[in-house]
C-alpha cells in the first residue's frame, strides 16, 4: 500500500492505494508534511483531485477499491449516482436501496465511506434540507456543496 499526503482548501488529505486502486482517500485536521514525491500508483488521483478543487473537474475516473462490508459497499456505489452539485436526503438514499426502514445503517455506512470527496457522501443531507453528520466537520461538508453549486442567484434589482 503506498501513500501520499497532499494539500487541499480543507486541510491534509492523505491517499491510499496501489495498482489495484485508491482505498483511502482521507481529510486530517491537523498539519502533516506533504510528501514530496507521488507513487506511480496514486498520480492520477492526486491530479483529479487538485483539479476537482480548481473546479476543473466534476467527476473522477481512476479506480476504486475501498474496503467494505458488502452493504457499505452497495451504500458508497449507490453515492456514486448523485450528480455533481445535487444533494439527495438519507431517506431518499434508503428508498433507492429498496429499504426505507435501513436509514441508520445507510447513514452509518455513509459515515463510514473511506473515499473522501470521490465517493460523494457530502451530497447526502437531512430531509428537511440541513446539513447533518459528515465525518470531516460541517464546515467542511458546507465549503463542498458550495463549491460544487457556485450558482448564486442574482438580484433583479
Amino acid at each position: 500500500m503506498e501513500t501520499v499526503i497532499i494539500n487541499t482548501p480543507l486541510g491534509f488529505a492523505e491517499i491510499c492505494g496501489d495498482q489495484n486502486g485508491i482505498s483511502k482517500i482521507h481529510v486530517m485536521n491537523e498539519e502533516i508534511e506533504i510528501s514530496s514525491k507521488t507513487p506511480k500508483a496514486l498520480k492520477e488521483a492526486v491530479t483529479q483531485l487538485q483539479e476537482y478543487f480548481e473546479g476543473k473537474r466534476t467527476d473522477f475516473s481512476f479506480k476504486l477499491n475501498p474496503s467494505g462490508t458488502d452493504f457499505q459497499q452497495k451504500v458508497w456505489q449507490e453515492l456514486l449516482n448523485i450528480p455533481f452539485g445535487k444533494t439527495c436526503s438519507y431517506l431518499d438514499l434508503s428508498k433507492k436501496l429498496g429499504d426505507v426502514k435501513a436509514i441508520r445503517a445507510v447513514a452509518s455506512a455513509n459515515g463510514k465511506n473511506p473515499l473522501w470527496i470521490v465517493v460523494p457522501c457530502h451530497r447526502v443531507i437531512g430531509s428537511d434540507g440541513s446539513l447533518t453528520g459528515y465525518a470531516g466537520g460541517l464546515w467542511r461538508k458546507k465549503w463542498l456543496l458550495e463549491h460544487e453549486n457556485p450558482v448564486k442567484q442574482e438580484s433583479l434589482f
